[in-house]
């Protein structure tokens, strides 16, 4: 319970940030989330914190760049997008954070997943600042011609302001292996530098292995550390996820190589329902027809069974685990209302702040765990670094060893949840994670005087 003092900090502190960033509402949230841990049990615990506003600092980005991309469509005509790099604190190491492509993407949503980038990659234990950035651009719907035109066009500006020293951008929604590449090889061809500037590429060209499947295999073995630690396991529990693209794909992957029982996967159509679960042959034929084709899932149960739920989400099942794997704000307070209700004892988000602060405030209530997406999903971050690191080397690790990397990392990150997040007898892991991330961002802030 947070005592009167704390309480009025906070809304001091909120009452500034929100003048400051006006309209902001996904940035609000983000910090809100991670400060009403933050105020009461760090700041008021080391006031050095609060004398060099350390708090106030790193809830301002160290910059945000905005610029026109010009591109080409097959028709000959020219189209205009805005393209943005949010590179937010490099306290600890150079600015790292993935690049998203969507039609809806705002400056508000560049800085919240900058400000999670920033916390998540501390709690990594690797030396990585935070950064998130993209474009309104949507590569649905276009060709591959096209959206190479747009990658080298958003890339000629971009390349100015990242370096394998300076900012590594990866993939994130909407940005993939074939992205990837058309922006690797322009940044190749403008600096004529072959060196580990954006990661995520693939194998043949300095990529790591497990680096695809890395974020969903992260919320698993995290989902794994939790119900160790409360003396479960995950074999036979009903598993709900959202979302039918990397993450999720392959968090379902893992799941069922774990003998979970996976029942649904959703896109911006609806959502199937599988009684029976998916095994590894409906997973592939999912893999093939969203990643490979670009699909939808509107036509799963005709092939494989189960139930299509046209424009619904997947949160009125019963079910064991959830992992929201698709969008920030997927789940709100009556959907967390019906996971209570239905017997939801867990929820990792796969996605970044999937869940909105009233949808937690419910779950907590209804004594459902959550993990939040800056420990669930760093699984992804985590072999990005890594991938720096080979690169950086000149070494290529076999799939085996970045394996036991990754999971030696997600051990690591739910050692520290639990280490700040200890809370009556049991484990408060989203008080946890923020706590254990702006610790050491703030030491080496504080270290540094008044830069």
């Amino acid at each position: 319970m947070m005592d009167a003092a704390s309480r009025s900090r906070l809304e001091k502190f909120m009452e500034g940030l929100k003048r400051r960033n006006s309209g902001e509402m996904e940035f609000h949230q983000a910090v809100y989330e991670a400060a009403q841990y933050i105020i009461p049990y760090v700041i008021h615990a080391r006031p050095e914190y609060g004398d060099a506003q350390i708090l106030e600092r790193l809830t301002e980005p160290d910059r945000a760049v905005v610029f026109r991309v010009t591109w080409e469509s097959d028709d000959g005509s020219l189209r205009a997008n805005r393209g943005y790099r949010v590179q937010y604190n490099n306290a600890i190491g150079p600015y790292k954070g993935g690049l998203r492509f969507h039609r809806d993407v705002t400056l508000s949503i560049f800085k919240f997943l900058g400000f999670e980038q920033t916390l998540k990659n501390s709690l990594t234990g690797l030396p990585m600042g935070g950064a998130k950035g993209g474009s309104d651009f949507n590569p649905k719907g276009k060709s591959d011609h096209e959206v190479m035109r747009f990658c080298h066009a958003l890339m000629t500006e971009l390349a100015r302001y990242i370096g394998p020293y300076t900012d590594i951008p990866a993939g994130d929604i909407g940005v993939g292996a074939r992205e990837i590449a058309y922006l690797f090889g322009q940044y190749k061809r403008i600096t004529n530098q072959f060196v580990g500037t954006l990661t995520g590429k693939s194998p043949a060209f300095g990529g790591s292995l497990i680096r695809e499947e890395a974020t969903g295999y992260g919320c698993v073995y995290m989902a794994e550390r939790v119900v160790d630690h409360a003396q479960g396991g995950l074999e036979g529990r009903r598993c709900v996820l959202s979302g039918a693209g990397n993450v999720a794909l392959h968090t379902a992957e893992k799941l069922l190589e774990l003998r979970a029982k996976v029942m649904t996967l959703s896109d911006s159509t609806g959502f199937i329902h599988d009684t029976k679960g998916l095994d590894p042959e409906k997973l592939a034929g999912v893999k093939e027809h969203k990643l490979e084709r670009r699909g939808g899932l509107t036509d799963y149960a005709e092939k494989f069974g189960g139930r299509f739920y046209k424009g619904k989400r997947p949160w009125r099942l019963a079910c064991d685990i959830v992992f929201p794997c698709a969008t920030q704000n997927e789940i709100e307070a009556e959907d967390a209302a019906a996971l209570v209700k239905n017997g939801c004892k867990l929820v990792i988000e796969g996605a970044n702040m999937p869940c909105t602060l009233d949808a937690i405030e419910a779950l907590r209530k209804g004594g459902v765990t959550v993990v939040p997406s800056k420990a669930a999903n760093a699984g992804g971050v985590a072999v990005s670094g890594l991938e720096l690191t080979q690169n950086t080397m000149r070494l290529y690790w076999s799939r085996e060893e970045v394996d036991a990397r990754l999971k030696d990392i997600m051990k690591d990150i739910h050692e520290r949840c639990v280490q700040y997040g200890e809370d009556k007898g049991g484990v408060n892991y989203i008080k946890g994670a923020n706590i254990a991330g702006f610790v050491k961002v703030a030491d080496a802030m504080l270290a540094y005087g008044a830069v």
